[in-house]
């Protein structure tokens, strides 16, 4: 069996590399971009410490901040109208997964007009040229997507959520500079930190995982345990901002090549009926579907999530009790943190449910989740977490 690995070009990692946009402009002749980004970090002053790096090395740009936290079909549209009026050349994309999800839409677009209608990209898309370069800088430490494969695109008209998975989408470029995730507030880093959290465990237990993924992951679960809780609590804490925002990446170079599971098939529908936060949605499932995927093949490998999960004397446990103290270990992370419990706490209505299942089964990550599933199973799910 071949193990595919799709990683950025380049990578810099460290407090101030965002100064290193100026290297990479000049080193591959870009003249102007189209600067994606949202309205509360030109708000809280993020977007101008970029904006001083543009304009000390002289590159030209436009900002387009016209998208919502979940972005849709017409905001990935509305963005690929503003790159061709702009004129630029390349696409700078600072922000969460709302801004870098749009940004990979509105290149992937622009080099494949024929997928102008946005929704013929969900799944495994059948693109044949690159995206229009993106050079990405994440703001939040979860959602890795300036490092992954994917996208995600809300289909309001059919209250969906369009996972796009394509190696033609992927950031030419990443920049992930710790300094840049000090503005999130406490509720943001723990949703978001979660979510990291969520890829880790999810793809260190898919059938796709393997030496060179589980290493990532395995990483990326040690340094949340470490770092999460003091990102959260002590925002300004450089060695924790430190740790999350490698933590994520980790994360993201793994379920970008090996996939994710129902975790991830359920937290969508919930964005798209409710316009729920990704990492919140993620961060109450978790420990309801490890406790679900613990009946599967991959139940041994619940030791080593106990392991970095800072469990001590794991190895002289049984399987069940480690499988038991890797979901407690998730689970007191979680409540530590201020993350909601019941779905019921942030606004899922029961009378939804089974219609939320269907939408959850038929996610393209249900695939990859470790025991085989179902809508009834699914469904049950839901309700346990209502």
């Amino acid at each position: 069996m071949a193990h595919r690995i799709i990683l950025n070009q380049t990578s810099y990692h460290g407090a101030g590399s965002r100064t290193e946009i100026a290297t990479e402009v000049k080193r591959r002749g870009f003249k102007k971009a189209l600067f994606v980004t949202d309205k509360d970090l030109i708000k809280f002053g993020v977007v101008a410490k970029i904006e001083d790096v543009l304009k000390t090395s002289g590159t030209s740009y436009e900002i387009f901040s016209e998208f919502k936290a979940n972005p849709t079909v017409k905001n990935v549209q509305d963005g690929v109208e503003a790159f061709k009026k702009a004129d630029a050349d390349f696409i700078l994309a600072l922000g969460g997964g709302s801004a870098i999800d749009t940004a990979k839409g509105i290149g992937i677009i622009t080099a494949n007009p024929e997928f102008a209608d946005v929704v013929s990209l969900e799944g495994v898309a059948d693109t044949h040229h690159p995206s229009v370069p993106v050079i990405a800088l994440p703001t939040t430490a979860g959602t890795a997507a300036e490092v992954t494969i994917n996208y995600v695109i809300t289909d309001e008209n059919n209250k969906k959520k369009m996972v796009c998975v394509d190696p033609n989408d992927i950031p030419i470029v990443a920049i992930v500079d710790p300094e840049l995730m000090y503005s999130m507030p406490k509720g943001l880093t723990a949703a978001t930190g979660m979510d990291a959290l969520t890829h880790a465990i999810e793809s260190y237990i898919t059938p796709g995982a393997w030496e060179m993924s589980d290493m990532f992951e395995y990483r990326a679960m040690e340094l949340i345990h470490t770092h999460l809780k003091n990102a959260v609590q002590m925002p300004d804490n450089r060695t924790a901002r430190e740790g999350m925002a490698l933590a994520q990446y980790l994360a993201g170079m793994g379920f970008s090549n090996v996939g994710l599971g129902i975790v991830h098939s359920m937290a969508h529908p919930l964005g798209a009926f409710y316009d729920t936060p990704h990492g919140v949605a993620n961060a109450l499932l978790l420990p309801y579907v490890m406790e679900y995927n613990a009946e599967s093949p991959a139940a041994p490998k619940y030791r080593s999530i106990a392991c970095a999960m800072g469990v001590k004397e794991v190895e002289t446990i049984s399987e069940a009790e480690a499988v038991k103290a890797a979901i407690d270990a998730v689970k007191q992370l979680s409540l530590s943190i201020g993350i909601p419990q019941k779905l019921g706490e942030i606004g899922v209505k029961e009378q939804d449910i089974p219609a939320l299942a269907v939408a959850a089964f038929n996610d393209v990550c249900t695939g990859g989740n470790p025991r085989p599933t179902s809508v009834a199973d699914i469904e049950a799910l839901y309700r346990k977490a209502f």
